[in-house]
């Protein structure tokens, strides 16, 4: 049967939501965090002519008024430049929805006098007349005396500048290698081996691999393994767990040791601190393999903690909350905040009659995208603020007296708050950080669930979190609690929990179980 395709032409009415640009631009602003904001405008203002910043110094901001005023009396092809016109004019005239601020003004730059060219003169003139041998023994040593500080100081590099970043465990053991007396060919191995350790200092790669990628015997690579565990820290290039322990054990004299036969052998009961098991399986007395279970902890797990890890990470926060009087008080920390303005030298440009179609058009592109980028970073500002106070408004008890009393809070009681979109309020709240006086919180922090209580008021699950902690803290190390005990002590506290969910917030606040948290006594 023959198919037959027909055309036609069918008309609907419909809504969609179309992102402008400038939109998605403001929604991706709004959820940046403090360095990528930071990282995003400094990307900006490498790329379009029409931002700078608007913190300047005094010197640059009269250098810059210097060059100001040679430009506006030079001519360009017979004409003066048009006037400049003023930055928050520019923007409020530009575009009706931008919204200028105080920090929007641009700096008042300071007028300094060219020296007089006599007064110049006279004072070159001067140097004949100098009596030099006078001067240089009386101001020749005065560095010794610190009479007169140096004039490079001012170019010498900050303090900042001369750090040094941590030495790694490669460069550690690298260091060690090259003053071993092994041949070029097993340094080759050795460097191969270290390289491949991983962050805690283990060697997860089989010899075998290493071996085929070395194109030499599994025999050479093991030999030259064992030279390079016999390298700080001790423990270092072990496979396993066991093997590192043991090689610590060996560095310190103690292979024969009660500790040494542990480890190999009832290292799993000694994870479980199963110490009566180890005992009879051993033939050995209780309070003897409490000591070596002693001597065990105080080993180094993993070797290369020292000397592994990313840099701290330091938190700007985005907002302070302080209280002042009987009122908690919200604040921006503006400082934080990259300040920008429009540059008068192109707003001149882009005034200028001689100037042509295409270069004005690409400055009116540029200085919309710049009043979009300033629109977006204040936009920003304000939601964080709103949704700062907001959270102030239902968690006053905590900012009052602490975790404890940490209420439950969800995205929609904060969005109908202040009149926002659950979405936007998750955007704000995202990498943003409260500087409060019960310390620095990411906003994320303040939304938590909740969990019934007797009295039928939700307890959140922060508040049931911090009163797990400080149960295991209180408890006994030969007696731990288990999840049943902490779940009956929340529910003669009146707070209804099931003996999981105390083991979902143990496991998620880094408590290792009560078989696991026994000490020998």
């Amino acid at each position: 049967m023959a198919l037959e395709v027909k055309l036609g032409q069918d008309l609907r009415l419909r809504q969609q939501l179309v992102m402008t640009p400038q939109l998605q631009q403001a929604i991706k602003i709004l959820q940046l965090s403090l360095p990528e904001l930071e990282a995003v405008v400094q990307s900006e203002l490498d790329s379009n002519p029409m931002l700078e910043p608007l913190d300047q110094s005094v010197a640059e901001a009269a250098a810059n008024h210097e060059n100001d005023e040679s430009n506006e009396n030079a001519p360009a092809d017979g004409e003066p430049l048009a006037a400049e016109p003023d930055a928050e004019t520019a923007l409020a005239s530009g575009d009706s929805q931008w919204e200028p601020t105080a920090d929007d003004r641009p700096v008042e730059t300071i007028a300094t006098e060219a020296p007089d060219a006599a007064v110049e003169l006279g004072e070159l003139g001067r140097l004949d007349k100098l009596d030099w041998r006078e001067y240089l023994e009386n101001y020749s040593n005065n560095w010794q005396n610190g009479e007169a500080g140096d004039p490079d100081d001012d170019r010498r590099n900050t303090l900042e500048n001369t750090l040094t970043r941590k030495t790694s465990l490669e460069d550690h053991l690298m260091w060690q290698l090259r003053l071993s007396n092994l041949d070029e060919a097993d340094q080759r191995i050795g460097a191969t081996i270290i390289y491949n350790l991983n962050d805690d200092g283990y060697l997860e790669t089989p010899l075998e691999e290493l071996a085929a990628q070395l194109e030499c015997g599994v025999e050479r690579v093991e030999r030259v393994l064992k030279r390079v565990r016999l390298l700080d820290p001790p423990g270092v290039g072990a496979r396993n767990l066991r093997e590192c322990l043991f090689a610590q054990l060996t560095n310190l004299g103690m292979e024969d040791s009660l500790a040494a036969r542990v480890v190999l052998n009832h290292l799993d009961l000694l994870e479980k601190h199963r110490y009566n098991e180890i005992a009879r399986s051993m033939g050995v007395p209780l309070d003897a393999v409490g000591a070596a279970a002693k001597i065990i902890a105080l080993l180094e797990p993993k070797p290369g903690r020292d000397y592994g890890g990313q840099e701290p990470a330091y938190i700007v926060p985005d907002v302070y909350i302080q209280k002042i009087g009987d009122d908690f008080m919200v604040t921006l920390n503006e400082s934080a905040v990259p300040r920008l303005r429009l540059a008068h030298y192109y707003q001149r440009v882009m005034n200028d009659a001689t100037v042509g179609a295409e270069t004005r058009e690409y400055l009116q592109e540029r200085m919309r995208s710049a009043r979009w980028l300033v629109k977006s970073i204040y936009q920003r500002q304000q939601t964080i603020f709103k949704v700062a106070n907001s959270i102030v408004k239902f968690q006053r008890a905590f900012f009052e007296r602490g975790v404890g009393l940490l209420k439950p809070l969800v995205l929609k009681d904060v969005a109908e708050d202040i009149g926002m979109h659950e979405s936007t309020i998750s955007r704000a709240t995202a990498n943003k950080y409260a500087h409060t006086p019960q310390g620095i919180f990411e906003l994320k922090f303040f939304f938590t669930s909740g969990v019934k209580a007797a009295d039928g008021e939700d307890v959140s699950a922060e508040t049931v979190k911090e009163r797990i902690r400080a149960l295991v803290a209180g408890e006994g190390s030969h007696a731990p609690l288990s999840d049943q005990s902490i779940a009956e002590i929340l529910r003669n506290e009146q707070i209804n929990i099931a003996r999981r969910t105390v083991a979902k917030y143990r496991q998620a606040l880094g408590i290792l179980p009560s078989s696991r948290r026994k000490r020998f006594e």
